[in-house]
């Protein structure tokens, strides 16, 4: 009888933040559907509610706060009995969150997500299974569960380690996250495997740092071994790799991804400053010369490559002339897509401590003078391409309207870069999720316009 109204309950899931949450998300999924866990998109139906938190920077950190609120409320006025708080969030301020939002059944970290099990749970008489999940799903059980993907299913993120070992100034995630620790080649490879057979044709590797894996297991240039077994994945097509850290790019991993035609010719190398003033005092290193050497060389093995970064605007100390310094290296390295951070004064932090602290109409002038400056680069970059013909990854309808299909480009990431938007496909028969060739017609800030001229 108890067993029968477990298996019952309806499990409501909210996943927050960056791509490697949404993996930890969809693993989650999976264990209680292996359960026989009911899962429901429509929260207000859910018996049990559970948000995966961020607490990265304050807006990340605001909107975990306002889900779980939203939550609570059904909690008080919907069919949900229980509400359950996981995630980054969760393990950074988890004596907190139980105090100010008492409506909070249960709270785990990212290391322990098999305790979803023992969170969902509507009885307490209720038998736990025995199934230990942590960040790295090492858990003799994970192989088999089938992870729910809420992704469209042509495209899957793959986390390929947990934590980190830098000690940037400006981010919280090694206290929360932990020390950098790497899964298994066996174990990704077999993954990919499984995510393919289910017809996934791009894989994206996400990570911390990405340029670490397998550092702790002993291997030189992991990163480079595992994306040279993942490119030989049958039925995978584009296999993706995001954030590196600048000085740990090497010229072998460059060179694997100019010969190996499934490796995406795409960089996303956040380098969060040019200026060597504020390099220093975010414990990075490097300046503008050595990165522009850097593009030079990814450029010089990959000519056609996408490139994408990321920079911090009001970071403490940070002058005009060490802003100048960031227009300057845009300018030079004409990057494919920039993302701009407001610095976020995070407790528990190097620069939490540091002096010169930046107004923050300053850092919003300037992430808007970045914004301005990429959005003519874009431009000018996408105007180029003209007459050229790209294969690309048809997604589905567009956004912007029913009349349009978008897709991407080798050089696009998903959810981050911009998009081809298809507005004439002739006689071909298009399906979503498959490779098409397409002419560029028009071009936009950050987007191009095109026609299917064959699959």
């Amino acid at each position: 009888m108890i067993h029968n109204e477990r298996k019952s309950a309806r499990i409501g899931f909210v996943s927050l933040g960056c791509p490697k949450n949404l993996v930890d998300s969809e693993v989650m999924l999976g264990t209680l559907s292996r359960q026989g866990y009911t899962i429901t998109p429509h929260k207000e139906e859910a018996d049990v509610l559970v948000v995966n938190t961020c607490g990265f920077i304050d807006t990340a950190k605001q909107e975990s706060i306002d889900t779980i609120l939203e939550m609570a409320e059904l909690k008080n006025s919907g069919s949900c009995k229980k509400l359950v708080v996981a995630g980054c969030l969760a393990e950074r301020y988890r004596a907190d969150i139980r105090k100010e939002i008492p409506e909070i059944d249960f709270v785990f970290g990212p290391d322990e997500l098999g305790k979803i099990l023992e969170a969902v749970k509507l009885d307490d008489e209720d038998a736990i299974p025995d199934i230990s999940i942590d960040a790295l799903y090492t858990s003799k059980e994970v192989p088999t569960i089938p992870r729910i993907l809420t992704t469209p299913s042509h495209m899957a993120y793959l986390k390929i380690s947990e934590g980190c070992d830098h000690v940037c100034t400006f981010c919280a995630i090694p206290g929360f996250r932990g020390k950098f620790r790497s899964r298994s080649v066996v174990d990704l490879v077999a993954e990919s495997r499984r995510l393919a057979d289910q017809g996934v044709r791009e894989v994206i590797l996400v990570s911390q740092d990405t340029m670490a894996y397998g550092k702790d297991l002993g291997m030189a240039d992991g990163v480079t071994s595992l994306l040279r077994e993942l490119a030989r994945v049958d039925g995978l097509k584009w296999v993706r790799f995001l954030y590196c850290y600048p000085n740990t790019v090497t010229e072998g991993l460059v060179r694997l991804v100019a010969e190996e035609e499934r490796l995406c010719k795409y960089f996303d190398i956040p380098y969060q400053h040019a200026s060597r003033n504020v390099l220093e005092r975010m414990k990075r290193g490097g300046n503008r010369e050595t990165f522009e050497r850097q593009i030079e060389q990814i450029r010089k093995w990959n000519p056609s490559a996408g490139l994408r970064t990321s920079f911090i605007t009001g970071f403490p100390g940070e002058t005009e002339d060490d802003f100048k310094e960031v227009l300057r290296f845009m300018d030079n390295a004409a990057f494919d897509n920039v993302g701009v951070f407001l610095y976020s004064d995070e407790e528990g932090t190097g620069a939490f401590d540091l002096d010169q602290k930046v107004p923050r109409r300053t850092a919003v002038r300037r992430r808007n003078q970045v914004m301005k400056r990429q959005a003519a680069i874009s431009k000018k970059n996408l105007k180029a391409m003209i007459g050229r013909r790209a294969e690309v990854l048809v997604e589905g309808p567009s956004d912007e309207s029913d009349l349009l299909l978008k897709g991407r480009m080798e050089t696009q990431a998903p959810d981050i870069d911009g998009h081809v938007l298809i507005n004439d496909v002739g006689d071909t028969v298009v399906k979503a999720g498959e490779f098409y060739n397409v002419e560029i017609t028009e071009s936009l800030e950050y987007d191009v316009i095109g026609r299917i001229v064959s699959k």
